[in-house]
Formats: structure tokens, sequence, C-alpha cells
């Protein structure tokens, strides 16, 4: 080997470890441990527990089926072989990938508001709850989304629709700094509320 090559290679692994040892392991340890010590709820997952038990997350959504819960967005997310859909997989998150104008997406968002109207006859779906965000793992709806679900909560639980509403509008979280984003509501806070009801 030329002295020439040698005198190139030292200071290459030289600044390729000082890489290595600065991004991979010094970077990432003060991020990590700066976030435990400033924000331990949020870098811990934001999990919610119920006595003592671990029921969901605010930032990862999760698969609501029962009619007396508020449900979320559509999931697109599938299993870790990617043979199924399984919805709120987060160890798997995606969107669908299919465009606006591809047959498969046409036909399920149609099959989704044919299925919600039967629920809420006249009342236009609001569009949130018929397509999937892009992570698949969203854990909000659409202020219009959480209302549109008001009658269909209110006669499964034996509720008003009024009383329903007001827990609605009592869990509207607005726009991020005041300008980012829309106002939405959290469906999990919002169902934990609901069973909190009398």
């Amino acid at each position: 080997m030329s002295t020439r090559i040698v005198k190139q290679l030292r200071p290459a692994i030289v600044v390729t470890l000082l890489l290595v040892v600065t991004t991979g392991l010094l970077y990432p340890g003060i991020v990590t441990a700066l976030a435990q010590l400033l924000f331990p709820y949020q870098a811990n997952g934001s999990l919610h527990t119920v006595n003592g038990k671990v029921i969901g997350s605010d930032l990862i959504g999760q698969y609501w089926s029962s009619p007396r819960y508020f449900h979320g967005r559509p999931s697109a997310t599938l299993a870790l072989d990617g043979s199924k859909s399984e919805p709120y997989n987060a160890q798997n998150s995606s969107a669908s990938h299919l465009g606006p104008t591809n047959k498969k997406l046409i036909d399920t968002v149609q099959q989704r508001v044919q299925e919600l109207q039967k629920e809420n006859p006249g009342v236009a779906v609001p569009v949130d709850l018929v397509t999937a965000s892009g992570s698949g793992l969203d854990p909000d709806i659409s202020v219009e989304g959480a209302l549109f679900q008001v009658p269909r909560i209110a006669r499964e639980r034996g509720l008003s629709k009024s009383q329903t509403r007001q827990l609605v509008l009592d869990h509207i979280e607005g726009r991020f700094l005041g300008i980012l984003g829309e106002p939405h509501v959290n469906v999990l806070k919002l169902n934990l509320a609901l069973d909190g009801l009398k």
C-alpha cells in the first residue's frame, strides 16, 4: 500500500469514527436525556392509564369498533408481513399510497360513505371519517367528524343529543400555537370522558 493511500486512509477512518460517536451515540443520548428530563410524558409515548392499566396514547390512534364509542379515522396500516389489514398497527405505519383517481380508493371511500349515511341519513359525511391519514395512526378527528357521530352515541348510550354534543364541544383542541392545523378532537380523550358520564 502506498504512503499516499495510507495518508488519506487515516483521516478518513478518524472522521468516520468521530461521526459515528457524535451522531450515533452523543447526539441521540443527549436528546433522549433532555426529552426524559423536560418532557417525560411525551417522551414515553403520552400513555393513558386507568386503574394502573395502559389503555392508549394521545399520539397514536386506536381502533374503536363498538357503536357505543366515537370512532377515529380509517387506518390503512397492515400486519407486519403486509398480508392483511391491521388498523392502527404502530409497528407498520403507512398510508395506502392510492392516488385520488385509483378505483380501489374510490370504491372504498364510497362504501364507507354509504355505511355512515345509514347511521346518520341526510347529513353530509365529513371527509376524515372516510379517508385514512398519511400515517394511518392519527389519534384525532375533525370537530365535524365527532359531531356527525353524536346521534349514534346518544342512541347507543341512552343520552340526549344535546348532552353528547356538549361533550364533543368541551373536548375541542385548538390549532397548534394558535395558527397551525385545524381544531380537532382527540378520540381517546373523548371516549374516556364519555365513559365518565353517568
